[in-house]
């Protein structure tokens, strides 16, 4: 049996703060306990499991973040997963002007269960990406296949990769001239740990192996490098795909988000 209690706090140790390479053109302030992530498309905070001030401090805190993405004309997510203290958090948050977006399942896998060799439908390649021309179509994939406007994503590849290549992964299953499927994966030097990101299906390829295959090529690459814990903030579609793959639940995660007014 898996220790999930082991498992979360290795979690809570490990993947509180981002580690080793800043991405270009992002900057990390520390306010107290917070970081305050600067440079990408929103402004991200992200915090201990406890955060260590309540009340008006706590408050202040907030507003402090708010206010600064405020003064910079952009919107700022707090991400905040179900365990974390002080508790009134969520309700502080939301006084303060945020809005709950709705949450994630966190899982995690153990990378040696999940790597194997990865099984693509015929006609399908797996290709490992990094130019401009590859990120932009993944942003174009990512607004097709989520409904929404994924164009900062190319930035945000763009800004990794720039920063140190070694600390990110990018793949998409092509079927001819189509991204049937892209997927990406970070890794946390000094940390069990990598993050599996991205993960979009064409509605029309779904229930054909590829997310599974991306899954599996992933993993095999954690193992590789040494990493042994996979982490995925999932999506209610993706949650039983990797249940499924061993995956484990430890918690579930929101991010509050606060928008400048028009």
């Amino acid at each position: 049996m898996v220790d999930t209690t082991a498992l979360l706090a290795a979690y809570d140790a490990q993947m509180r703060m981002p580690t080793g390479t800043v991405p270009t053109g992002m900057t990390y302030e520390h306010d107290g306990p917070i970081l305050r992530i600067v440079g990408g498309h929103v402004g991200r905070i992200r915090a201990p499991r406890d955060v260590g001030v309540t009340g008006a401090a706590l408050d202040r805190l907030i507003a402090r973040q708010r206010d600064y993405f405020r003064a910079r004309g952009q919107g700022v997510e707090w991400k905040l997963r179900a365990h974390d203290l002080p508790a009134d958090l969520p309700e502080r948050l939301v006084a303060a002007g945020f809005v709950a977006q709705e949450p994630s399942t966190v899982l995690l896998g153990l990378a040696e269960e999940v790597a194997a060799e990865p099984v693509l439908p015929d006609g399908v390649v797996l290709r490992r990406v990094s130019e401009a021309g590859d990120l932009r179509r993944i942003a174009d994939q990512q607004s097709e296949v989520l409904g929404v406007d994924c164009s900062w994503v190319a930035a945000d590849l763009t800004a990794r990769v720039s920063a140190d290549p070694g600390q990110i992964t990018i793949l998409v299953a092509e079927a001819g001239d189509r991204l049937a499927c892209t997927a990406f994966v970070v890794y946390y030097p000094g940390t069990d740990f990598v993050a599996l990101l991205g993960g979009a299906t064409l509605p029309d390829w779904r229930g054909r192996g590829l997310y599974r295959a991306m899954l599996a090529s992933r993993a095999r690459e954690a193992v590789a490098r040494g990493f042994r814990l996979l982490h995925v903030d999932a999506s209610p579609a993706s949650a039983p795909i990797l249940r499924r793959h061993g995956f484990h639940e430890i918690t579930t995660s929101t991010h509050y988000q606060w928008t400048p007014p028009e």
